[in-house]
């Protein structure tokens, strides 16, 4: 089984929810981002998406473009992320997914990348910019290396493109709270609990909430109707505010402690 599969099925079992961290490989370093994922493990921290920097990452906000061009001009690439993988696999079980565009994946070639991410011990993969239409051959290759593929669904997917989405879809569901791109937001759309319950009906598939997710009570509210939250541009807003402080890890790892706690 997917560690993904097991993680939602632990949490399942003791009634919890997840809790999903995503933070840009290589900011402000890779060591860094080491010492992040460690720690994150110590505070409850279920699974941790780390982004892959992209020159258009087309579905992201100011926060994390500017965390993947730091992290590109100090020349972090997929070889050297998949590295940094297999490093942390030697200390921690935690799910891991790599949040990449497909041109990145399409560079490295897909063969290739999929085997090279299954050896390094990555267990799922989240591609903004493929579509339904081309994501299924890519579900179908990555099956062969027991990597999940995330689907995303959203407020404006029309009712049967979101019943095919949710017939492929592995790991778990990755619903956008919001149109627009990534980035914290003061209040959550009025019609997310609406949508969370529809989806909920169709599929017993885990769903998980991600964007504009940056406050303790938003946390708490989803939790009420889906099976995780997604946290994304506010832990990359706190690693900012922190940089070139050698308390950079302990205060964004407190920000997530204090966003956990529910």
């Amino acid at each position: 089984m997917n560690r993904i599969e097991e993680k939602f099925k632990t949490l399942k079992k003791y009634n919890q929810k997840a809790f999903i961290a995503f933070i840009t490989a290589g900011y402000p370093d890779l060591n860094t981002t080491y010492q992040l994922v460690l720690e994150f493990t110590k505070v409850g921290v279920d699974i941790v998406e780390l982004g892959v920097p992209f020159s258009d990452p087309i579905a992201d906000g100011p926060i994390i473009q500017e965390a993947s061009q730091f992290a590109l001009r100090k020349k972090v690439n997929l070889k050297l992320i998949l590295q940094l993988v297999k490093k942390l696999r030697q200390k921690t079980q935690i799910p891991l997914c790599l949040m990449t565009y497909y041109n990145p994946v399409f560079c490295f070639g897909q063969r290739r990348f999929l085997k090279e991410a299954k050896s390094c011990g990555v267990d799922g993969l989240i591609i903004p910019d493929l579509p339904l239409e081309e994501a299924e051959d890519f579900i179908l290759s990555a099956h062969k290396y027991n990597l999940k593929v995330i689907s995303f669904v959203s407020v404006t997917t029309e009712f049967n493109r979101l019943k095919r989405i949710l017939k492929i879809a592995e790991g778990f569901i990755y619903y956008i709270s919001l149109t627009g791109v990534t980035g914290p937001r003061q209040k959550l759309p009025k019609e997310l609990t609406k949508h969370l319950r529809l989806i909920k009906r169709l599929t017993k598939k885990p769903v998980c909430v991600g964007f504009g997710i940056s406050k303790n009570k938003q946390v708490r509210k989803i939790y009420q109707f889906a099976d995780g939250v997604i946290v994304g541009s506010a832990i990359i807003k706190k690693i900012k505010e922190n940089l070139g402080k050698s308390d950079l890890v302990r205060k964004t790892v407190e920000f997530i402690s204090e966003l956990k706690n529910v």
